[in-house]
């Protein structure tokens, strides 16, 4: 029999992992399904690309194949004597390699016309956008596609849909959701494919998303930050208040637990919020009094460290 590298028809490593496989098969059986494909010699490339998955898809089978060592291509050999007892007593030389795996699982899938083969639908990508608001919370929304799909005479055409997902809450800047079963229709029978979503947050007017923390600017004036005070700050529940310690610094962190987004094992993440302090731009003159004051008594140096 004539030797078949599997591996190089999927076009995948020896080493390839089951995930691997089964997406380079989907892609090469998209690119060359007769109903579909407008490749040349799409048929018989669609039969080599199914019998080369429909072999390394199967661990019992890749395994088999794989103690078969590696050949040329077309090259002429047969299995080793210790292979045919293990894995196929009988063996007839005029199977072919297909055949002989097809055989080794009870079947001959293999053989069978490509116009009559399952083959999973495309699977769909695209971006939602959404607000910081709706990943707190979760949300349904109607995601409006422009897809293409194969009309029954085989032809691509590009075609509108809207497709209804749920958002769970705490959902993340680039996390990717599956949603089984909304991608394209399979053909022959075959399963439809995924959607996936890619999550992109709206920028929010006070809030800074770091995987499922927040982060608040919070300005306080200098007395505030000297002499310490209790403030309100607002998170994504309404207002809660936050208390200052005296002698805070600009950039200094203050944590409020469980104020961040909902995490996927469930608590919550926390709200940081970051202090800066604000110079008022416009003084009265009392106010202007006091601050000179305030420097005639005042022994602090922000410059000491230049010595």
């Amino acid at each position: 029999m004539k030797y078949k590298d599997y591996y190089a028809i999927l076009g995948v490593e020896r080493d390839a992992s089951e995930e691997q496989i089964k997406k380079a098969y989907r892609r090469l059986a998209r690119k060359f399904h007769p109903d579909v494909s407008k490749e040349p010699n799409a048929e018989e490339k669609f039969k080599e690309v199914a019998e080369a998955y429909e072999t390394l898809k199967d661990a019992e089978k890749r395994g088999a194949y794989d103690q078969l060592g590696r050949h040329q291509a077309g090259q002429d050999f047969r299995p080793p004597p210790e292979w045919e007892t293990q894995f196929a007593p009988g063996f007839e030389d005029t199977l072919d390699l297909g055949e002989l795996f097809a055989h080794l699982a009870g079947r001959h899938g293999a053989g069978r016309g490509a116009r009559g083969y399952a083959m999973p639908g495309q699977d769909y990508e695209v971006a939602a956008h959404i607000s910081l608001e709706q990943a707190y919370r979760g949300a349904e929304l109607a995601l409006d596609l422009t897809v293409p799909e194969a009309r029954p005479d085989g032809v691509l055409q590009r075609v509108a849909k809207t497709v209804r997902i749920r958002v769970p809450k705490g959902a993340t800047e680039g996390q990717r959701l599956r949603v089984p079963g909304k991608g394209g229709p399979g053909i022959n029978g075959g399963p439809n494919g995924d959607l996936y979503i890619d999550i992109a947050l709206n920028p929010h007017p006070l809030f800074r998303v770091s995987g499922h923390d927040l982060y608040l600017e919070l300005p306080l004036a200098p007395w505030e930050a000297v002499l310490g005070t209790r403030v309100e700050v607002p998170t994504l529940e309404g207002r809660v208040a936050l208390t200052v310690p005296p002698g805070s610094k600009a950039g200094q962190k203050l944590r409020i637990a469980r104020r961040g987004l909902p995490e996927p094992a469930g608590g919550q993440a926390d709200l940081y919020c970051v202090l800066s302090i604000v110079t008022p731009s416009v003084l009265g003159e009392r106010e202007k009094e006091l601050y000179r004051e305030l420097a005639s008594v005042s022994h602090f140096n922000p410059r000491g460290h230049f010595g």
